[in-house]
């Protein structure tokens, strides 16, 4: 959420911002909250004025009463009274202002990065850097829930008859293999410095709006009947949220976070759920991580956070690329974001597997998490990465170390966590 004096003081700025994430029909809302915003101000103006006033009689009502004078002290509560009804009316008329002037705030896309590039959608994101080299083997590579059946290792028609479409299975070496990479993310971070967290899988509606649009909110996010709950689509949403309502010590920043969680997605309006494949699905496992920090050092920290994905997935051996996502593939509160694509031999092409976004302040003021500095309190920044997200990311580990044979090779990093194994062998 823009600051609203930025916005007052800078129109023109955040409707050509608006422009660039090709939403002109946005346009008109800068106008229209200007307009409520001095409407906001005046009556609150006036509203202090008749505080003031009302403080005014009351000692001169008392003086008269005093001096004997009942008429014109009757008078002056009158005064008093009629006041008194004016203000009730600026109050009932300025609660639904101000939440006017929050709902379209919140719909109005933060100002990104001057370096994000000017596009319409995805398919204009740009190429930053790829890691490793991508190899196509001389053996056709199986579909990956083939590969995962050869091992005994997924169900999906269980899971079909459990929970419908978009839900598994896992078992065996592949289950096992799905927990490992999970927990050598969790200690690959720590070593890093990160702190491990495991959130709550649930969040109020409050951290929701505070954490994301509305727009994502719709297509993400499942809802607790009859309770102000929603399941996590990321421990990013609890992870930020745990922070809301706070003043933080400047001293104690940066703050850096790892997180596990389970996180359910509804995926709505998205293709290829009804597909048989983990790729896009309702619930799945993940390590996150986020940073809380000074504003002079987002940059840095963004930098510091794709890089520990990419370090990740080539320590496992799979070659990965950095996409810089354009200004209309950005989500409304993200000021600039890298998608991180592993390579699939079987699709000869990249495809993403975790996504690292600095949202600026946009969250922090949302969620009214300030910072105590020697100049006085200010908005923090909010970034968030994922680090590993399987079983998607088993696809393109089952691809890149598939052998012609059918076996798995297990990267050394990943065998203590394997029991030593240094290879899986299909049962099929």
């Amino acid at each position: 959420m823009l600051d609203i004096k930025f916005l007052r003081e800078n129109p023109d700025i955040v409707k050509q911002n608006i422009r660039n994430k090709f939403q002109d029909e946005k346009i008109p809302m800068v106008d229209k909250v200007i307009e409520l915003d001095e409407m906001r101000r005046s009556m609150q103006q006036e509203a202090d004025d008749l505080r003031n006033r009302k403080n005014v009689l009351s000692k001169q009502i008392g003086a008269l009463m005093k001096e004997g004078k009942k008429e014109e002290a009757e008078a002056a509560k009158a005064e008093v009274a009629k006041d008194a009804e004016r203000l009730a009316e600026l109050e009932g008329v300025e609660g639904p202002v101000s939440e006017q002037i929050q709902k379209i705030m919140y719909t109005i896309p933060n100002i990104i990065d001057p370096s994000v590039p000017i596009g319409k959608d995805d398919s204009e994101n740009v190429e930053v850097e790829k890691f490793g080299e991508p190899v196509v083997p001389d053996f056709e590579i199986p579909y990956h829930t083939q590969i995962m059946e050869s091992f005994d290792g997924i169900d999906l028609d269980a899971a079909g008859r459990v929970a419908g479409n978009g839900f598994y299975y896992l078992m065996g070496d592949i289950a096992r293999l799905h927990s490992s990479v999970i927990s050598y993310a969790r200690d690959f971070m720590i070593d890093r410095g990160f702190t491990y967290c495991v959130p709550p899988f649930m969040i109020r509606s409050n951290v929701v709006t505070g954490v994301m649009s509305f727009a994502e909110m719709d297509a993400m996010m499942y809802k607790i009947e009859g309770e102000d709950l929603y399941l996590i689509g990321t421990s990013e949403h609890s992870m930020i949220g745990k922070f809301i309502d706070q003043i933080v010590d400047e001293e104690t920043l940066p703050r850096t976070l790892t997180s596990y969680s389970p996180c359910f997605r509804k995926e709505k309006g998205a293709h290829g759920i009804e597909e048989r494949g983990v790729y896009r699905i309702h619930q799945f496992e993940k390590q996150e991580m986020i940073v809380v920090c000074k504003p002079e050092d987002s940059p840095m920290w963004f930098n510091k956070l794709w890089q520990n994905t990419v370090d990740l997935f080539r320590s496992l051996d799979i070659p990965v690329r950095t996409i810089e996502c354009c200004s209309g593939d950005l989500a409304d509160l993200k000021v600039k974001s890298y998608d991180v694509e592993a390579w699939s031999p079987r699709q000869k092409k990249y495809f993403e597997v975790g996504s690292c976004s600095n949202l600026g302040d946009a969250q922090a003021r949302r969620l009214k998490i300030r910072v105590n500095g020697k100049d006085g309190r200010y908005f923090a920044h909010t970034l968030n990465n994922t680090v590993v997200a399987p079983p998607r990311m088993l696809i393109a580990f089952l691809e890149n170390n598939l052998n012609a044979d059918g076996s798995v090779n297990i990267p050394k990093v990943l065998q203590p966590y394997m029991g030593g194994t240094e290879k899986l062998i299909p049962q099929k």
